[in-house]
């Protein structure tokens, strides 16, 4: 499945919340400025070539749905991510975090819970 552009996310995420819509309910849903109905139409069709969306029809009229939930972009995502940008290591990423972006002590203690809490099932 090729990777998405900024544009496509936003649409994905219009399509997520919405469940399914017809090129002008999207076109609803986007902020100022809108793109162009057509405009809109050819990239809703680069989706659906793309494998994220499908369609039923009516009559001359499309429905479009997604067709990956945006649990599964999201985890395919960080998975790219994660190898093409950090090794494949979460320490990376992690390191990564507390460098540059600035986790903060509430967030690195919530962290190091959940890792406890992950190599330790059983403890209350």
């Amino acid at each position: 499945m090729e990777p998405l552009t900024h544009n496509e996310e936003q649409l994905m995420q219009v399509f997520w919340s919405l469940e399914k819509g017809f090129v002008r309910d999207i076109l609803n849903e986007l902020p100022e400025p809108k793109p162009p109905y057509t405009t809109l139409a050819s990239n809703i069709k680069q989706l659906e070539k793309k494998g994220y969306l499908d369609h039923k029809t009516y009559g001359n009229i499309h429905e479009y749905f997604p067709i990956i939930s945006q649990e599964q972009y999201r985890s395919k995502s960080f998975n790219s991510l994660l190898k093409n940008y950090f090794d494949g290591s979460i320490k990376n990423v992690l390191s990564f975090m507390v460098k540059e972006k600035g986790v903060s002590d509430k967030e690195i203690e919530e962290l190091k819970k959940l890792i406890d809490e992950h190599e330790n099932p059983n403890k209350s």
